[in-house]
């Protein structure tokens, strides 16, 4: 969603401010503008359409020490300059950025539009301007809080007073907002990339929170009251270079290309040969009690995690004996749903910040179930909140559709399954070391997919005109297919759709044509000969098939137009390999389609608004 930067120093901002913006273009956007205080007046400038437009108008802040950038994905208002941000008060003198949602804005709007005072934009960040120099009296925090008493909803603000040029308010309430200790400069952003190039000392506000940023230091405090809240500042360790392209042509390439890598990094230390256990030790506070006796696990996420979710359940159940029900957050959140204190809530979220799976865990935590995260960002919300679980360390993701955070979330599960289900006494030692030794290959296999890059784009460009795809896999592969059919509707546009293969004679199976691709999950399993009548059914039908297979598998190649072949792993482990070339696949369609992969149109990488 929306990304914000803001700074204050004494050296001048704006290329600062343009840098962070850039960083966080991932994030999704439409729109984009910034403000600077200079000489006691604002410097703005918006423009619809991409950051590197405000380069132009850099010349301008020269001398200001203060300002704030933004990035903004329509919400409330068509993508324009007037709904872009950041948003000015009717009498000039305060200038709002803001990242979430006001849910009674129309009422505020109708009340201040009573007042005479009127409005530039359609958007609901308007009125906070307007609202915090309507409350105005002798104090500029006072007006603010005020006008947070007011506001019903989610916000990221970032707010500058014209009168007050040596000072900016921070405010957190359900949208993520971070602050960053420079050498005599001090930061609050969205997300630590916009501040990774200029300190590695953040400071993670909670709900509830505000905070004054001057150029002597930061303080933070309540919304209700004025004291001090004192946070602990926490260090990030990756590097700026891991947000770069690296030679790359894209951050989704790079990111596939990494997964090697980042599965290494969310197996050390836990993976244990030579004790032939798995010590996930963010999770020891979980009792060995409250595990062996355990009624239910309920995971919960969101489109890409909720995949990985789905594939949990299959290997916890198998591995762990434990029945395991897989929701998405964003509908969990609105029903009654029946938790019990011996069931156990897992949410995933690549960001730890997405409101619905946030919102997910708050809920399971009121009902008295003990819960924990799978999550990427260190000292995310989630991850707070939760108190315990389980870190992926895939690094900073700055692609849109999600790669190698998907890969690490899948990943996590079996080391899951097999420490809990020793516990349980429903997996025998010598099935833990059996797996602890494939799982410790398994980068390996995924790096042995990815150098199957060129070939892979040789099938795409037989398919990339395609208008529809349909996805099928059996069992555990099943969510394999939801998940490549996503990866390629996101950044080609193709429409995709996936399916369990046994499902497609009651229905899908009427749109099987020779205009009709279908990629068939067809490794070596226990459903292998299933999977290969689903592919004689499509090919009696002339639909083309994009096999993946086992390497090896001489007889399937008789029954596809291409294969693409992946290493041979457990049943229970191919997800982790079966998923690169669909994600391979989706991402040279999309090139030679000419798409703009890394910021496919509509969509955030971390939806922190409903």
């Amino acid at each position: 969603m929306c990304g914000i930067i803001g700074m204050i120093s004494r050296r001048d901002v704006g290329t600062a401010l343009i840098e962070g913006l850039k960083n966080l273009e991932y994030r999704g956007y439409d729109s984009c503008g910034f403000a600077t205080l200079c000489d006691g007046r604002f410097v703005i400038h918006k423009e619809v359409g991409r950051v590197d437009r405000l380069d132009a108008y850099l010349p301008e802040t020269e001398g200001c020490h203060i300002g704030m950038a933004h990035t903004r994905w329509a919400t409330h208002g068509q993508p324009s300059e007037a709904n872009a941000h950041p948003h000015l008060s009717y009498d000039g003198r305060f200038a709002v950025v803001h990242n979430g949602i006001i849910e009674n804005y129309s009422v505020l709007r109708e009340y201040l539009r009573k007042q005479g005072i009127e409005f530039r934009s359609e958007t609901d960040t308007e009125v906070i301007a307007h609202l915090i120099a309507h409350e105005y009296r002798n104090s500029t925090m006072q007006a603010v809080r005020d006008t947070l008493a007011r506001l019903d909803g989610t916000f990221g603000l970032l707010i500058l007073d014209r009168d007050d040029p040596h000072r900016m308010i921070a405010v957190r309430q359900g949208s993520p907002l971070v602050l960053g200790v420079g050498d005599g400069e001090f930061f609050a952003a969205s997300d630590v990339s916009a501040l990774i190039q200029h300190t590695r000392q953040v400071i993670y506000l909670d709900d509830g929170e505000l905070a004054e940023l001057t150029l002597t230091g930061y303080r933070t405090a309540t919304f209700t009251t004025d004291l001090t809240v004192v946070h602990e500042t926490t260090e990030v360790d990756w590097e700026i270079e891991q947000i770069e392209k690296g030679g790359f042509e894209h951050f989704m390439l790079k990111e596939i290309f990494e997964e090697p890598q980042a599965l290494r990094n969310t197996f050390a230390g836990r993976l244990r040969p030579d004790e032939g256990i798995v010590k996930l030790g963010g999770i020891a506070s979980l009792e060995d009690d409250f595990i062996r006796e355990m009624r239910r696990i309920l995971i919960t996420s969101c489109g890409t995690a909720w995949h990985a979710g789905l594939i949990g359940e299959y290997i916890l159940e198998e591995l762990a004996r434990i029945p395991v029900e897989v929701e998405y957050a964003s509908e969990f959140r609105y029903r009654n749903p029946l938790i019990t204190q011996e069931d156990l809530l897992i949410v995933i979220s690549q960001s730890g910040e997405t409101a619905d799976t946030l919102a997910a865990l708050r809920e399971g935590k009121t009902r008295g179930a003990e819960v924990m995260g799978i999550c990427n960002v260190v000292g995310s919300t989630i991850a707070r909140e939760a108190g315990r679980g389980i870190y992926t360390h895939a690094g900073p993701e700055i692609g849109v559709a999600s790669t190698k955070a998907f890969i690490t979330q899948v990943a996590v599960m079996p080391m899951l399954a097999l420490q809990w289900g020793r516990l349980r006494g429903s997996v025998s030692a010598q099935t833990v070391e059996r797996m602890i030794a494939q799982l410790g290959r398994i980068p390996d296999h995924v790096a042995a997919v990815c150098d199957q890059s060129d070939q892979i784009r040789t099938i795409a460009e037989q398919y990339c005109e395609h208008r529809n795809f349909l996805y099928l896999g059996r069992g555990i592969n099943f969510p394999v297919a939801l998940e490549g059919a996503l990866k390629l509707k996101e950044i080609s546009y193709i429409h995709a759709e996936g399916y369990p293969a046994a499902e497609m004679k009651h229905g899908p199976i009427a749109l099987v044509d020779e205009n009709m691709p279908v990629v068939v999950i067809a490794t070596k399993d226990p459903v292998y000969d299933k999977v290969i009548s689903n592919i004689q059914e499509i090919r009696a039908r002339r639909g083309r098939v994009i096999a993946v297979a086992t390497e090896g598998d001489q007889e399937i190649a008789h029954h596809c137009n291409d294969v693409i072949y992946v290493p041979e792993v457990d049943p229970l482990l191919t997800p982790i390999v079966n998923v690169v070339p669909l994600q391979l696949l989706a991402y040279h369609i999309a090139v030679l389609r000419g798409c703009d992969v890394d910021k496919p149109r509509n969509l955030a990488k971390s939806v922190t608004v409903e």
